[in-house]
């Protein structure tokens, strides 16, 4: 594999400043800490990455403020009384009327009219009442932690769900009337599903790569030609579509969390694709998928050696002209700290900033920050310190825990009881492509970010001085999504707290990424967008939305559209590849990269 020449990385993390007693490498020359670690490793293994310490404080925190409000508990037990009545009242209720207790939005395991007949509407309402009762229970108690509470709130709901009616082949209409239509072979086959699952599990074996979507050949199928490959990254050139493009070009930086082809799924939603049809110039990052060698690559290691080099190569092949960045989700928290750095030293090459689903301030990170603190973040460390890298499985787990009903038990529900095969998709086959991330990178970004908010809080520094998201001057453009569970909007749209230049809010409708993949003809889609003009006073997330009217359809068009407006006169195409500077074409898109599992 040809290999362009870059200085080493860093042997040492510059981008947190980090006090020397959270530093992970101070731990490690403790004389007595190894076997602690692979102990502490070795339960990070068993618990899936979850601290045992972290639950058992949440649930004491809780008795101990409930033991002493007595108060509290009548009410609790005063519900609890009136939520009986209500299912017996409801035991004799028409399907057609309204129950009691309805399931959350993103929870369609009582989807099926079945269940509002008996005996499934009483079996389905009291699990939701127990649901319901646990909010109850961990809201507003006075003197406990906000993060106990919730986490106290979350395995309770956790619980409850393992014995969801929804779960068995009794207590489920759905499941019955598809055995009963089938002649039992639903069943076999779903038996058949859970046994195949089961030896892969046992195996300890990835699952296969989609046949009918192969990327760069049906995903990741943008022309294109690699211009630049180092230890962190390489660079993707798109070939023009077009006769004549925009003089400046686009940098796209992906979040290393995920493969970057996103992005560019198939050619029809693809928004790589859509961008170089609009006349772009569009370069892509493609982050490698880590192993153990990369242990020791620091989050300012991806700045330096990842954003920062694709931005000079990009100047330098497009001739110096000045760069369109794009970061989505953490590219787009690497890409603002590129971003503060270059206006503090006085770097101008940025023509525009665009953020997708990209937090910059973390005080309102959502339903993650369930799984973070000092006690958790700490055995992910012994865990990573063991292995080298955080495993995609040990992240994936987090994020589908947090939306358990759809991602967890509906999927088994519907794999292991209806016999029914998962439909191959395009955004499948890439959700399913997971990357790892190296030890102390995600130990830097989780305690530096994530915990300690530094970034906003004014003491991030980077080469030893602290930056400002304020000092960026050039336009900006954020995009949050409306269900993002990952980067909730209105954290993303604090950006607008910590920047007082040009900038568009748009706030478009789905999830993290469903959201984000939301091409021209898409069906059901719209989006919300706003203009905050240099100087205006800040308007709330809650006012902004009421202000600001939904409009069908795709927000594409209203970013090509931006992009232009911020864009000089049009010119031939630049080269491909610059191989007399140095960035000589290495392989066509998608490179080598993007393939490593």
């Amino acid at each position: 594999m040809t290999s362009h020449p870059r200085k080493p990385l860093a042997a040492t993390p510059t981008g947190t400043g980090l006090p020397d007693h959270r530093n992970a490498e101070k731990a490690r020359a403790h004389p007595h800490d190894g076997p602690d670690r692979a102990l502490r490793a070795t339960l990070a293994r068993t618990t899936g990455g979850l601290s045992p310490q972290a639950a058992a404080g949440a649930w004491l925190d809780w008795a101990m403020h409930m033991g002493r409000a007595p108060g509290r508990q009548l009410e609790l037990a005063q519900h609890a009384i009136e939520s009986a009545w209500k299912l017996a009242a409801d035991m004799g209720a028409r399907p057609e009327t309204e129950p009691p207790f309805a399931p959350g939005p993103n929870d369609h395991r009582f989807a099926h009219p079945g269940w509002s007949r008996p005996p499934f509407r009483a079996m389905q309402q009291a699990l939701l009442a127990g649901h319901d009762w646990w909010d109850r229970a961990t809201d507003d108690i006075p003197g406990m932690g906000r993060q106990d509470a919730a986490r106290v709130r979350f395995m309770a709901h956790q619980a409850l769900d393992t014995f969801s009616p929804a779960n068995g082949p009794l207590t489920n209409p759905e499941v019955i009337e598809s055995a009963l239509k089938s002649n039992g072979q639903s069943l076999v086959t779903g038996a058949s599903h859970a046994a195949q699952d089961l030896l892969h599990a046992l195996k300890h074996e990835e699952t296969a790569p989609s046949s009918k979507f192969r990327v760069g050949h049906d995903l990741a199928a943008t022309k294109g030609e690699v211009v630049y490959r180092n230890t962190l990254f390489e660079l993707i050139q798109y070939a023009p579509q077009t006769d004549t493009v925009r003089a400046e070009p686009i940098l796209i930086v992906p979040a290393w969390i995920m493969k970057y082809y996103i992005l560019d799924l198939r050619p029809e939603n693809s928004l790589i694709n859509y961008l170089v049809g609009q006349g772009f110039t569009v370069f892509c990052m493609s982050w490698i998928n880590p192993g153990p060698e990369l242990h020791d690559v620091g989050l300012d290691d991806y700045r330096t050696d990842g954003v920062m080099a694709a931005m000079d190569a990009v100047s330098t092949i497009t001739g110096n002209e000045k760069i369109h960045a794009c970061g989505y989700c953490l590219g787009g928290t690497i890409l603002s700290i590129a971003a503060a750095t270059m206006a503090r030293d006085g770097d101008d090459r940025l023509a525009s900033l665009t953020l997708l689903a990209a937090q910059t301030d973390f005080a309102e990170a959502g339903e993650l920050m369930l799984f973070l603190d000092e006690s958790q973040v700490s055995l992910l460390e012994d865990l990573m310190f063991d292995q080298g890298y955080l495993a995609s499985d040990q992240m994936v787990g987090a994020f589908r825990a947090i939306r358990s009903e759809d991602l967890v038990w509906q999927r088994a529900v519907r794999r292991y009881l209806l016999g029914i095969e998962e439909k191959e998709t395009d955004m499948g086959t890439w959700n399913a492509d997971a990357t790892r991330m190296p030890a102390r990178m995600h130990s830097e970004y989780l305690r530096g970010l994530f915990m300690e908010n530094r970034l906003t809080a004014g003491r991030f520094a980077v080469k030893g001085k602290v930056i400002a998201l304020r000092d960026i001057s050039v336009p900006m453009f954020i995009v949050g999504t409306e269900t993002d569970h990952i980067a909730p909007w209105r954290s993303v749209y604090k950006t607008k707290l910590f920047t007082v230049g040009d900038l568009r809010f748009l706030l478009t409708s789905s999830g993290h990424n469903g959201g984000i993949v939301s091409e021209p003809g898409h069906p059901r889609r719209h989006y919300r967008i706003g203009h905050r003009k240099p100087g205006a006073l800040y308007m709330d997330p809650d006012t902004w939305l009421a202000s600001h009217a939904p409009q069908d359809g795709s927000w594409w068009p209203e970013w090509a559209k931006w992009l232009g407006e911020h864009s000089s006169e049009r010119i031939d195409p630049p080269p491909m590849a610059a191989p007399d500077a140095g960035y000589p074409s290495l392989e066509k898109a998608p490179g080598n990269y993007v393939l490593i599992r």
